[in-house]
């Protein structure tokens, strides 16, 4: 038989999904900390952490990993892209709808049940190329 475990929204998950809806930095465990730490005073950084996860679990929240960096978590859940500055980390959405088409075709090609997709962009941020030219 399988149990399905349940999931309530704490006050301080609340604040933490609050918090990180509110920005459009996708910001680290520590970034959001910092945001949450007047709103939860006795909240700690493993707490952070802990509810940061649970929310991935459940679908609320997106946590993505750029290589050798810290993870990051974006508030909207949606399937959307990203783009990575190389230059100095900034994650921003892309403005685009996804590929929908993508996991239909791969699926067909590859035999697999394709459950969704992460496509990640990378470049260089305004400031930084404005850097490099200057």
């Amino acid at each position: 038989m399988l149990m399905v475990e349940k999931f309530r929204i704490t006050n301080q998950r609340e604040i933490i999904l609050d918090e990180l809806r509110a920005v459009t930095t996708h910001p680290t465990a520590d970034e959001l900390f910092e945001q949450v730490r007047s709103r939860l005073p006795r909240g700690s950084l493993p707490t952070v952490y802990r509810n940061l996860e649970r929310l991935c679990q459940q679908g609320l929240v997106q946590k993505f990993e750029v290589g050798g960096s810290q993870k990051r978590f974006d508030g909207n859940a949606k399937l959307h892209y990203h783009i990575r500055c190389m230059g100095c980390g900034r994650v921003d959405d892309v403005d685009m709808s996804p590929i929908e088409m993508l996991d239909h075709e791969l699926s067909k090609k590859s035999g697999y049940t394709v459950m969704g997709h992460h496509l990640e962009f990378w470049g260089k941020c305004p400031a930084c190329s404005q850097s490099v030219d200057s």
